[in-house]
């Protein structure tokens, strides 16, 4: 069941994050909402200005609904996953969204208001909400692109004032994290100061966390082993700080990287096994399961996992 995304952040807020996974074909779809149903977590489905150009909207549309009625248990809310102006309008007229996000961190502080605002207006007015972006994240994923010397923190004054003259309703805030797979070199930590201080001026306020994949060394290492020429030194996000953010309020982390990740070690390691395969869906059916498993697994991290009988219960279905 589609569901509005804040009637989710209302539920989990302050106890737990709700995972944001993005989809750009079937085989994800499935694993996404298998995922979801064996880890009992309700969920958020990304869709990407480039998965929408990818497979069509139209088509990505037709498979969410499917899989509404497949797994009729399952509650999620849809979201554009990082939307200049024109994707968001075209998301919002489509009655189909549950919320878009606006990304203009790479303007000025006041046209990236400006800009919001004008987003915000427009969403509201038809039901939808707006998660809006204040501070850059490094990193390569789709069509954005910032090398670490234009990343930079958001700062927690900006950002009450952000949300107060935007009327966003979620903020994704720029707090040490990274797109794509080759995010950090050795350790690295989210900052945890910056966050405390934004969730203090923004209480009950939902915040998001980008760029949040965790880049398994071992998807790495087999991937490599299997024909690959990934980075190794690569690292993400330890999900083991997950649940503290979501502490702090932040009710929603994307996750996308990681997927991409699962999908290459299955296709690299079934081919390079079986030299002699050409069928294309042996390997599809084990990336459902492995991506069931490890969406699973993400939710259990998140603190979703489980959480879906309460929010059944809450939502009155």
């Amino acid at each position: 069941m589609i569901v509005s995304t804040d009637q989710l952040f209302k539920i989990a807020y302050g106890k737990y994050a709700v995972g944001a996974y993005n989809i750009n074909n079937m085989e994800q779809t499935l694993g996404l909402f298998q995922g979801c149903i064996d880890s009992q977590a309700p969920f958020i489905i990304q869709l990407s200005k480039g998965a929408r150009k990818y497979a069509d909207k139209r088509m990505l549309e037709a498979l969410i609904r499917t899989a509404d009625t497949m797994y009729s248990e399952a509650v999620f809310a849809v979201h554009l996953d990082h939307g200049d102006e024109e994707t968001c309008y075209d998301c919002i007229d489509s009655g189909f969204y549950s919320s878009v996000m606006i990304d203009a961190s790479h303007a000025s502080f006041d046209e990236n208001i400006a800009i919001t605002k004008r987003v915000v207006e427009r969403a509201h007015a038809k039901g939808i909400s707006v998660e809006a972006e204040l501070g850059m994240l490094g990193g390569v994923e789709e069509d954005i692109h910032v090398d670490e010397g234009h990343a930079c923190l958001t700062n927690p004054d900006e950002a009450k004032e952000f949300v107060v003259r935007t009327g966003c309703d979620s903020l994704a805030c720029a707090i040490g994290t990274s797109h794509g797979a080759y995010k950090f070199k050795g350790q690295q930590s989210l900052h945890f100061d910056v966050l405390e201080k934004i969730e203090a001026l923004l209480p009950g306020f939902p915040l998001v966390m980008h760029g949040s994949s965790s880049v398994p060394q071992d998807e790495v290492k087999r991937i490599n082993a299997a024909g690959g020429k990934l980075d190794e030194s690569a690292r993400g996000v330890d999900e083991n700080e997950y649940l503290p953010a979501a502490k702090l309020g932040v009710t929603k982390v994307n996750i996308d990287t990681d997927g991409r990740l699962i999908w290459t070690r299955v296709h690299r390691e079934f081919f390079h096994d079986k030299p002699g395969e050409f069928d294309f869906r042996p390997p599809g059916k084990i990336f459902v399961e492995e991506y069931a498993k490890f969406i699973a697994h993400k939710n259990k991290m998140l603190g979703s996992a489980g959480q879906l009988p309460s929010v059944r219960k809450e939502l009155g279905v």
